[in-house]
């Protein structure tokens, strides 16, 4: 991107505040959108014909915020109203393969897709395509093939509920239920332990819990990057004398201070506010020795203060509480120390502030999920809730940070391989269809499929797969091997370039951009990461007048496949409401769903658990009896590498080669490490060194030349960027209890290269054999 040297130095500024504002100006700038730019800011996440940001799920502010933004949301939006554009004369100009060597950056800084293009393969380039020849070309191909098995439709978080709906119905109406998804890759191991512990696969507490809980536990969360509007939620929590506790490998810059950039007088006068009362800085993958010391600490005051735990509620809610008990008692505070990296004194600091709240909240992200115990893991932290009766009143419960807009209600909405009997009812009762009831294939298994010719078609609504999944050669393949390929897209990405032997990138509408359609200007719905449901308006003119919506690319496709289909496809697509009226009565909790909608600020959708109703086999809340995994690694030369985003980055989405929080400018083939780690090593600051590890399936995967710096992240640790790092997860590792990638727990070894640049070329290779 930049012919400049790379840089590292500490930060010391507080989150947000001047330094965000800098950086969203200058991208405004860069993508000459100062006026569209700036109406966005006063419009995103407005309700009553604002926007939805197509970045983070975190909640619109309950008060009407007039500034409900963030410097990560304002470049998500400002990047896709740009003014670049990539339209036939681009595709002409350039071949697939000269482009599969330019970086993700260059690729979506060419601008928005602009027309349907179909790959020609004696040409090795896109050429343009009718939008009904490209139906017609999907629809013959699903057609053809031997079961409906045979295809795969991924969805990225961004998709509304609308076209998540729409999406699923035709999937199911063709037959399969091979739906993976980005949750597949993030959440699926939160969704999978709330669910076995409380009977529901979602967070129970909302924004107005944040604003009355007396302590908070954010768990595995970079908040300045991931959810940066989370630091209001933060900055005033502090000020109301919530004690805020941070538990994460790296001590980020919003676990320390920040500047919320609609608060004018702080900074005015550049004052931060604290965001932590405590941050523990915990070996990789030692979060559930955590909660456990936590539950220890609690169990064991309790034998002199009954007050330590709620003995009523644990009596009338739970199941499984003696032996629990019993496991925490035989738990050692050596065997928690060890896992978690944490002194005694430590966790017992954290268990302090824990029971002298009588209204907790815990909050987490993928530094829980993305290992091999994270359902575990969550249910460790369901059970420390439980021990105090942290469910079912305000201000407490469990809250997981959803990454994408919309991720959380495209599960809702039906995009799940692993469908319950509940759901395909409505849908066959509601849609008039008979869906497939057999599970389908999630990321992992789709990614495997592709490779072994049982997977032939694969379609991507948004998203980056080729990059965002594990194993990227290994990915990359699969998509090769399909007969067809298709991704509704905004922007052009790798996932393009990675094509089976026939592709068609279809464009897209935006979020920022107005949907007009037969009855006039639609509205989409988006389900936030608490459960709320509401409108999102477009403000902008399309980019291309050749752009189709969402819902009506999925329909093309359904009527080019499904011929004689009784699903009044177009009908659907004509006014959104239809389909609201159909969700009304085949999704429960969409009842009265138009109506509802349109209510100030939305809906939000019932919670069971958090009304002490649960769920479950046993029809109470129910304790997790796992062992501690062993997260120490068995050789002393091996490190604990974490992938991370990033903060000039959303998903697979790179804004540049800069990372401000962290200090680093102009660099992002890197690997941060403790410094003695390095020293012991024989690693200088700077210094090109390989990374290798080596999968579950036996190969070994390669990074050449990324440079050391120092950071401080625990001994026996280290952390990089995805998705450049991601070649080192291999398609076999993943949890076994979730199928999630295991983005957070790579075994690697670090050494110095040996390489000249111009051999290594920053590339990655893949050595060794797979063992299948």
């Amino acid at each position: 991107m930049s012919d400049e040297k790379w840089s590292q130095r500490d930060y010391h500024h507080p989150a947000a505040g001047w330094g965000a504002a800098r950086s969203v100006l200058g991208l405004i700038a860069g993508e000459g959108e100062w006026v569209d730019g700036t109406r966005a800011i006063f419009r995103v996440n407005h309700e009553n014909g604002g926007f939805d940001c197509p970045g983070c799920a975190w909640p619109d502010d309950l008060k009407g915020l007039k500034l409900d933004i963030c410097e990560n949301g304002i470049k998500h939006v400002t990047w896709e109203m740009t003014r670049k554009r990539v339209d036939r004369d681009f595709f002409a100009r350039h071949t697939v393969t000269e482009l599969r060597h330019w970086s993700a950056f260059e690729l979506e800084d060419q601008g928005r897709l602009t027309e349907p293009m179909v790959y020609d393969p004696d040409t090795d380039r896109y050429e343009p395509i009718s939008w009904r020849d490209a139906f017609d070309l999907v629809g013959a191909h699903l057609r053809a093939l031997e079961s409906p098995h045979e295809a795969a439709f991924y969805t990225s978080g961004r998709l509304g509920n609308e076209a998540s709906f729409l999406y699923q119905l035709m999937a199911r109406e063709y037959g399969t239920n091979n739906l993976p998804d980005c949750s597949n890759m993030c959440h699926e191991a939160s969704g999978r332990a709330l669910k076995a512990s409380i009977g529901t696969g979602k967070g129970t507490a909302d924004l107005k819990d944040w604003e009355a809980a007396e302590a908070i536990f954010v768990m595995g969360v970079n908040a300045a990057s991931n959810a940066p509007r989370m630091l209001t939620a933060l900055a005033e929590a502090h000020q109301r004398g919530t004690r805020i506790v941070h538990v994460n490998p790296l001590v980020e810059a919003a676990a320390t201070r920040t500047i919320v950039p609609h608060d004018f007088v702080e900074m005015g006068l550049m004052r931060p506010t604290r965001t932590s009362n405590l941050n523990l800085q915990i070996r990789p993958g030692g979060d559930m020795a955590l909660m456990r010391g936590i539950a220890k600490v609690l169990l064991e005051k309790a034998e002199r203060d009954p007050r330590a735990l709620d003995p009523e509620f644990v009596e009338r809610h739970t199941t499984g509480f003696e032996e629990y008990r019993a496991l925490c008692a035989a738990t050692s505070w050596e065997q928690l120390e060890r896992q978690s990296g944490l002194d005694r004194e430590r966790i017992i600091d954290a268990a302090q502030i824990y029971s002298l709240s009588d209204r907790t909240l815990i909050s987490w992200c993928l530094g829980i999920t993305q290992h091999e115990h994270g359902v575990d893991t969550v249910r460790e932290i369901v059970n420390v809730l439980l021990l105090r009766g942290n469910l079912g009143r305000e201000g407490a419960g469990p809250s997981p940070v959803r990454g994408h807009s919309n991720v959380q209600g495209n599960r809702t909405c039906g995009i799940d391989h692993r469908p319950t009997p509940e759901f395909l009812d409505g849908v066959a009762e509601a849609c008039g269809i008979d869906p497939p009831r057999e599970p389908g294939l999630d990321t992992v298994g789709t990614v495997r499929a592709m490779n072994e010719g049982a997977v032939k078609v694969f379609v991507g609504m948004g998203g980056n797969f080729a990059k965002a999944a594990p194993d990227t050669p290994y990915t990359a393949a699969g998509l090769r091997k399909c007969d067809l390929t298709v991704h509704v897209s905004t922007k052009l990405n790798h996932s393009h370039l990675e094509h089976g032997r026939a592709a068609l990138i279809l464009p897209c509408l935006g979020r920022t951009e107005k949907d007009h359609q037969r009855a006039g200007l639609q509205s989409s719905s988006v389900e936030d990461s608490m459960s709320m449901v509401h409108l999102s308006v477009g403000m902008k003119r399309p980019a291309s007048p050749h752009l189709l919506s969402e819902p009506a690319i999925i329909a093309g496709i359904a009527r080019a496949t499904l011929p004689d289909s009784a699903t009044p496809w177009e009908h659907y697509v004509e006014d959104y409401d239809r389909i609201r009226d159909t969700m009304a009565q085949a999704l429960t909790g969409f009842e009265d769903f138009n109506r509802r909608v349109r209510l100030p600020l939305g809906f939000r959708l019932v919670q069971p658990a958090r009304e002490l109703v649960f769920l479950t086999p046993s029809g109470r809340a129910e304790f997790s009896l796992a062992e501690l995994p062993d997260v120490v690694p068995a050789e002393d030369d091996v490190l604990v590498l974490q992938t991370m985003r990033s903060h000039d980055q959303w998903n697979t989405t790179v804004y540049s080669n800069d990372d401000r929080y962290r200090g680093v400018r102009n660099l992002r083939t890197l690997v941060f490490m403790n410094a003695r780690d390095m020293r012991d090593r024989g690693i200088a600051e700077g210094d090109p060194v390989d990374i290798e590890s080596t999968s579950r399936d036996g190969s070994r995967r390669r990074l050449r030349r990324y440079r050391a710096l120092a950071y401080d992240v625990p001994r026996g640790s280290a952390a990089g960027y995805m998705p450049e790092m991601n070649v080192l997860v291999g398609s076999a590792d993943y949890s076994t209890q979730s199928d999630q990638p295991l983005m957070k727990n790579l075994l690697v070894r670090v050494v110095l290269s040996t390489d000249t640049e111009e051999e290594a070329n920053h590339g990655e290779r893949i050595e060794g054999a797979r063992a299948r």
